[in-house]
């Protein structure tokens, strides 16, 4: 199963260096891309949809650390 979340920044410098850290991201394989004028990121990636989201999880905590937060 395909899944998607989007984060928005504070800015698109802060934008950006989330998804820097994700080109290179030892947790999962994902895809990111900017939108919104560069402040949000979204980003894709594989779930089998079986037990717990542990990517999801770990997307949010880097997400935080970046002052990030989940918007539909």
């Amino acid at each position: 199963m395909n899944l998607e979340i989007r984060y928005r920044f504070q800015s698109m410098q802060i934008a950006n260096r989330f998804l820097n850290e994700l080109k290179d991201w030892p947790i999962a394989k994902v895809k990111a891309r900017l939108l919104n004028g560069g402040l949000d990121v979204k980003v894709s990636y594989q779930f089998d949809g079986t037990g717990f989201d542990y990517t999801c999880s770990e997307l949010d905590d880097l997400a935080s650390q970046h002052q990030g937060e989940e918007v539909n």
